[in-house]
């Protein structure tokens, strides 16, 4: 093979990864319904390629052409070449959290009411914050601007049927005499849980910092937690991207209150089969929690807690619900990886910091807040702007890069992410080209 032969053979060969790259982030792109990504990668394949051949026609000597090629090949190694961050894995919380100081708690308190008395008493700092988002329409109002009859209806339904769940999560067992193999009952639950739809699911030790200090909802309010649970099981649901795609806008309440109620069902049977085989368990759903589910479920192997405060999975990101059944059944305890380039990621992307509609999510680097570092959201900004709106908003979850589908050309992005910081950084610069740095939601059609 002659050098000119040669040099058409890089030519084609060139021609063809570009095209095929391209050409399959393109169809990709369409499948999601990524107009704008889908432009980006089309007019992408026809400039790269028209590039190209202006390149061999000018008949450039074979050896820079060659040369070119490696440039290209060196340049895809280096991004997905490993390089420190100087990341640290995350720490754990110096002590537990009450859950009255919460704003799901505190919204369900009732003015005049001697709970909410002895609240404002007690913390006559949140008074103000308190008066603010009752001041709005509420979350799922009629009168909220982003009020959707459907969807708000919907997802009112959904979160009453939680609530009539909460009278399952724990009960009355008969102790068994015999222990059971934690290995085979880990693995049937877990096997259990994929059938009933959850997304991931692991095991980790029950922990204190684990466990909220007080009880903010419910009946138990203003009692101390008592848990003498072992192991704690967690689980996610993914979130339904079409529906995420709509936020802040009224599918993304209706597609919350969905996964809250699919992740109850699921967790209440797993509590109630424990139960029958002679253990103590609790299941912790939405509005009936005894644990801090996100720390349960990082140290369970399911992800890493983001700059948002949410988990973020290594497939979906904040995408999922989560949810959580305490046991003192012997169960297999999940093997940990901890993943530092999520902290390293955030830290150097901020797009769900930078279009927050409220400012909640902080734009600077993990601060000291009650003896560790970490990045801690604006909980009440957070909320008065949902009852503003009446949806829980979820943008920051919509425009997260980490939200994108499970699939090979996301998951090449999430392997570059994992790897390497230059790729970090060519990631959330992409990310804003070729989907944009604050799009528009998305209804969805039907």
């Amino acid at each position: 093979m002659d050098w000119d032969s040669l040099s058409v053979f890089f030519f084609i060969f060139s021609i063809a990864l570009i095209a095929v790259f391209f050409g399959y982030a393109a169809i990709v792109s369409l499948l999601e319904k990524e107009m704008r990504a889908f432009t980006v990668f089309l007019v992408s394949t026809l400039i790269f390629s028209f590039l190209l051949f202006l390149v061999y026609a000018t008949i450039v000597p074979w050896y820079l052409f060659i040369a070119a090629d490696m440039v290209l090949i060196v340049a895809i190694l280096l991004f997905f070449l490993p390089f420190k961050n100087g990341f640290s894995n995350a720490e754990n919380p110096l002590m537990r959290i009450d859950e009255r100081i919460i704003m799901f708690s505190m919204s369900r308190l009732i003015p005049g009411s001697k709970r909410y008395r002895d609240y404002y008493d007690e913390f006559p700092e949140h008074l103000d914050n308190d008066r603010q988002f009752r001041n709005l329409p509420g979350l799922l109002s009629s009168e909220a601007p982003f009020f959707d009859e459907k969807y708000f209806y919907a997802a009112l339904n959904n979160f009453s049927t939680v609530e009539t769940l909460h009278n399952l999560v724990d009960g009355p067992f008969v102790e068994r005499e015999s222990e059971v193999d934690p290995s085979e009952v880990t693995n049937f639950i877990s096997s259990w849980v994929e059938k009933m739809g959850a997304h991931s699911n692991g095991v980790t030790k029950l922990h204190d910092y684990h466990k909220y200090s007080i009880v903010g909802r419910g009946d138990d309010y203003g009692k101390k937690v008592e848990l003498d649970h072992t192991y704690a099981f967690a689980f996610t649901v993914e979130m339904d991207k079409n529906l995420m795609d709509a936020a802040p806008m009224a599918p993304v309440v209706f597609e919350s209150s969905q996964q809250y109620l699919r992740s109850g069902l699921i967790a209440v049977q797993v509590a109630e089969w424990i139960r029958s085989l002679g253990y103590d368990a609790r299941a912790h759903i939405d509005g009936n929690y005894r644990v801090v589910c996100p720390l349960i479920a990082r140290d369970a192997g399911l992800g890493e807690i983001g700059r948002m405060g949410l988990l973020m999975t290594p497939r979906l990101g904040p995408r999922v619900r989560i949810a959580v059944v305490t046991t003192n059944m012997p169960l297999q305890v999940s093997k940990r990886l901890p993943d530092p380039s999520v902290d390293a990621f955030c830290d150097v992307c901020k797009k769900c910091a930078i279009t927050c509609p409220s400012a909640a999510i902080p734009k600077d680097q993990k601060q000291e807040i009650d003896g560790i570092l970490r990045w801690q959201i604006d909980q009440e900004k957070c909320y008065t702007y949902w009852c503003r709106v009446g949806t829980d908003c979820g943008k920051c979850m919509r425009l997260c890069p980490y939200s994108h589908p499970d699939n090979f050309l996301h998951n090449v992005v999430r392997y570059g992410i994992k790897r390497s910081h230059l790729f970090r950084k060519f990631a959330v610069r992409m990310d804003d080209f070729v989907y944009g740095k604050n799009p528009k939601p998305r209804l969805p059609k039907g």
